[in-house]
């Protein structure tokens, strides 16, 4: 890990990784009354979802290093098991490029304190 400017707030990871799940439960919702059309903004809620749901109430959310781990893990697994998307390649394409981003973020020990639902 790179020396933080900031110390990792774990409970601020939380929070965001909670508020994130919420918002992605919203989107997803949405997506599924616009219909056949945005299906891919459906499984893009449902990735985010997934990955939020993998890491929010993880005790690796604790310390960064241990939460890069965690999220290098996600990324090298080989599936990702969720019902109800219409695409399964997608979906998993989206939870590693959400796995991604979260890893990126938590190197940077940036981003976590936007909180707004749309990002």
């Amino acid at each position: 890990m790179t020396d933080p400017t900031k110390p990792w707030d774990g409970e601020l990871v939380r929070k965001w990784l909670a508020r994130r799940f919420e918002a992605s439960r919203l989107d997803q919702a949405a997506a599924d009354r616009r219909g056949y059309e945005v299906r891919d903004d459906y499984d893009k809620a449902a990735a985010e979802e997934w990955a939020c749901r993998a890491l929010k109430d993880s005790a690796c959310t604790n310390e960064q290093a241990a939460f890069a781990t965690r999220l290098k893990e996600l990324v090298g697994q080989d599936g990702y098991q969720a019902a109800s998307t219409y695409d399964d390649t997608r979906f998993e394409r989206h939870v590693r490029t959400y796995l991604r981003k979260l890893a990126k973020m938590t190197k940077a020990n940036e981003g976590f304190e936007k909180t707004l639902r749309h990002q």
